[in-house]
């Protein structure tokens, strides 16, 4: 064990007011017992939450529930947000000292956590690629969820970052269909580099078991339902923030008893809650980026010095990119 002393000071990003961020400096306490200093290596910018955040979409009703492990300050602004970071422990238990782990933290050069909270980066695991367990775990999440079968034709709906990993997760199980569906074409050809099948919405094919449904858009919602076969499931992935979503409950919803499901990576699905922990599901999904299609998704990088901006390109569409990293 490395004597605990007050590592000083460390620089983080705050989101300060709508589409508005800076980095500050902030106090670092020496690390307790059970507690490690983690010099972080890279973070992740998710373009879900963390956006809708960033951007000052978060209805009021939910700030509390939507705070983030290591969160600082409250929502909307100011607040330091995010949940994918990567470094290597600097003071902390022998077992970990110079190991490369994986924490639920916003993004900061230097941090102290508790021990349990760092999942430790498996070997095989390439540092850079490890910032998407957080994202991992909300697709194993889903898996639990929809609990997919021997023979089940299933669609994902929405090739973003979770569409894209939800369908990388389903192409483990022995399926009878599964297609990845997007409006842009573009989006063919990071699927086909997955090994993904892909179709338009026009050329889905219907009759599905399950619909997993990552757009976030009402008219991807709409498409899902209609192509679920009688007594299907849709799994709603998506989160809309403060935007209102009408869902067409008409028609044949009812006669064909369909069904929609939420899905939360806040709380373990309730078909593994009694078995798995929060943690557990991390290391899973740590296990899982072994397999190195997943670099696939990271898209782009910067510094941490560029991540005010970055944020701000990301947030108007200039920059586009599904997991963009910052490097420290």
């Amino acid at each position: 064990m490395v004597a605990n002393t007050s590592p000083g000071t460390a620089r983080a990003f705050w989101t300060v007011g709508p589409g508005q961020g800076e980095l500050r400096t902030v106090e670092l306490p020496a690390p307790g017992a059970g507690e490690a200093l983690v010099r972080t290596l890279h973070t992740g910018i998710s373009r879900g939450t963390e956006m809708l955040v960033y951007q000052d979409h978060v209805p009021e009703s939910v700030h509390e529930l939507m705070r983030c492990p290591f969160q600082e300050g409250e929502l909307p602004a100011p607040v330091k947000y995010g949940y994918l970071a990567v470094g290597v422990v600097e003071q902390g238990p022998d077992e970990l000292l110079g190991r490369a782990v994986f924490c639920l933290h916003p993004h900061q050069d230097r941090f102290v956590a508790p021990v349990d909270a760092l999942i430790p980066v498996e070997d095989g695991v390439p540092a850079r690629r490890a910032v998407l367990t957080g994202m991992v775990e909300t697709a194993v999440n889903a898996m639990w969820e929809a609990g997919p079968r021997m023979g089940d034709r299933v669609a994902v709906i929405g090739a973003g970052m979770v569409g894209l990993l939800v369908a990388a997760l389903l192409k483990r199980f022995p399926l009878g269909r599964l297609e990845l569906i997007d409006i842009d074409p573009g989006k063919a050809a990071t699927a086909a580099a997955m090994g993904l099948g892909f179709a338009a919405p026009a050329e889905a094919a219907g009759d599905c078991d399950i619909v997993i449904h990552c757009s976030a858009s009402q008219d991807g919602l709409a498409t899902g339902l209609d192509l679920l076969g009688d007594d299907g499931e849709l799994v709603e992935m998506s989160w809309y923030g403060d935007r209102r979503v009408q869902v067409p409950l008409g028609g044949a919803f009812h006669a064909r008893r369909l069904s929609i499901r939420a899905s939360q990576v806040g709380t373990v699905a309730a078909a593994r809650r009694a078995r798995r922990t929060n943690r557990d599901r991390l290391v899973l999904a740590m296990e899982l980026l072994q397999d190195p299609v997943f670099d696939v998704l990271l898209t782009g990088s910067s510094s941490f010095e560029q991540l005010p901006d970055v944020m701000s390109r990301l947030a108007t569409g200039e920059l586009a990119s599904l997991c963009h990293v910052i490097d420290y």
